[in-house]
This record gives C-alpha cells, structure tokens and sequence, in this order.
C-alpha cells in the first residue's frame, strides 16, 4: 500500500497523561496531578514499540511537566529517532494565558525539553489547538521564543475549538515560522477532520483512510495526524463526575486504537514533523 502512496505524512502524539486532558480541567485539580497514578511511561512505551514495528519516526508534542519527571522517556523516544515538540509546560491553553504567560510557558517548555533531549526543539502544539483570530498575538510569542513551526490551529468547526476558514495546509504565519495544521478534507464546502484525535476511534476506520488518501491523491498535500498515548489505554482509571458527552469522547473504543494504528502505519507513509514539512535531515 505505501508504494502507492509516496507522499510522506506527519504522525504527531501528544504527549500527556490522561488526567491532564483540557475536558477535565474542572475534575482534576493541577495540584493533584502529581499525587494521581500515572501511565505515561507505559503507553509511550506502547507507542515507541509499533513505531518499532513499522520502522516508522514520529514527532512527540511533549509536556515540559512530564518530561522533567520523566527525563529517562524523553531521552528514549530521542535516541529511537523521533522528534521532540513542545506542548507548552502544564497544559494551559493559550486562551487561558495572556502575552506574558504564554511565552514563559512555552519558553520554559522549549528550554526543559532541549536540555533533556539534548537536541533543538523546533515545534509547539498550542493544547486543545487554542490559538486563533481571538489571540494571534500567539504566533508572535512561538517565534519569539525560537519555534520554527507551529501546530496549533485546526481549521475545522468544534465545540471546544478550531478555525474553520484557516487555511488547510501548511502556510507561513509569521516570518521565518511555519503553521501546520491538522488534516482535514474538504467536502460538501465544509472541512471535515481527517487527523485523529477522537474521531479516528469514534468514525469506522475506512473513513480515516479514505480522507488520508484524499489528501494525499487529489490535494496532493502530506498530512498531519495525531493521537494522544492514553488512547492506548482502555484500563486507564476513571476520572468520576464528568458529563455524559465527555465520558463519551474520551473513553469509546480505547480498545480499537492500537489496532487501528498498526493498519495505518501500514497503509501510509509517515515521518516526523521536521522532516516532513522543514525538511530536515529528511531521509
């Protein structure tokens, strides 16, 4: 399959634990994340082992607060040949933040992950994609701060967030700083999501594939594609008291997604962030 299918695609994992996850902000207290079982180390682990599988290289968007408790993961995923990103410190969205926050936030993510990776970090990935027309003062904060690319707008319609009319593929923002939005396909004159997150384990997986060669047969364009490791998971604790739409979106068909994964390393080429769209040190 992937000999009819030589443009390269980026393969994206955010990199935080399931406590950490926007939807939960008002269950799970910041402050009790450090006294919560975690299972990062585990599903990246997961993660890192079908990569293995299908020789494929990918781009970790990382928090800074799990790579400074977990420094040994940070320096595995490097020398297996991945990317390290920036997912800013603490999973603050950048909506949450003003100028200043921000780009202490993501500088001290930047400077956290570099010292640990002991390699540049050249991406950010805004949490819950939350930059947009209400604060693109953002991308003047992830170019001061030394970013060569952006991955924090996703030009479709949600509830939580999303720029439907941004432009659906990579685009320089600002000077000498690249956007690279999430995968999406145009139909019936809307975009419609083709880059994971929750609807890859929600939507039957022909779909995912379907809009993935779309992009790549008729847009002609490669394709960025996320997931998150505690979507590996279905034995991840419960978080009590969220809604029934949460509830939903955050645990259906956990089960499906490690299965799904492996068909689609299979099916698609991928590589990392870098080298996808900066070209460097592409093979």
């Amino acid at each position: 399959m992937k000999e009819g299918h030589p443009i390269s695609n980026a393969l994206t994992i955010d990199v935080e634990d399931y406590f950490q996850v926007s939807a939960f902000a008002g269950k799970v207290a910041r402050e009790n994340w450090d006294s919560l079982p975690c299972r990062i180390e585990a599903n990246v682990g997961h993660i890192l082992d079908l990569l293995a599988e299908a020789n494929v290289r990918a781009t970790f968007f990382t928090l800074g607060w799990i790579a400074e408790r977990y420094p040994a993961l940070i320096r595995t995923i490097v020398d297996a040949g991945h990317e390290i990103a920036s997912h800013g410190y603490d999973h603050y969205r950048a909506t949450e933040q003003g100028y200043g926050a921000f780009l202490a936030d993501i500088r001290l993510a930047k400077a956290v992950l570099e010292d640990l990776a002991r390699a540049p970090v050249k991406g950010y990935r805004a949490p819950s994609f939350s930059v947009g027309p209400a604060n693109d003062w953002a991308f003047d904060c992830i170019a001061e701060a030394g970013y060569r690319y952006s991955s924090s707008v996703y030009p479709i319609r949600h509830d939580h967030y999303g720029v439907p009319d941004a432009p659906r593929f990579a685009y320089e923002v600002r000077p000498g700083l690249v956007e690279v939005p999430v995968a999406t396909v145009r139909v019936l004159n809307a975009n419609w999501p083709a880059g994971g997150g929750g609807y890859f384990r929600l939507l039957p997986y022909k779909v995912s594939r379907w809009s993935l060669r779309r992009v790549n047969d008729v847009d002609r364009q490669p394709a960025i594609f996320y997931f998150h490791p505690w979507e590996l998971d279905p034995e991840q604790p419960r978080v009590p008291g969220i809604s029934f739409k949460t509830r939903f979106r955050h645990y259906l068909n956990l089960e499906r997604t490690a299965p799904r994964l492996r068909r689609l390393l299979c099916d698609f080429r991928w590589d990392r962030v870098d080298h996808v769209f900066l070209q460097d040190g592409a093979a």
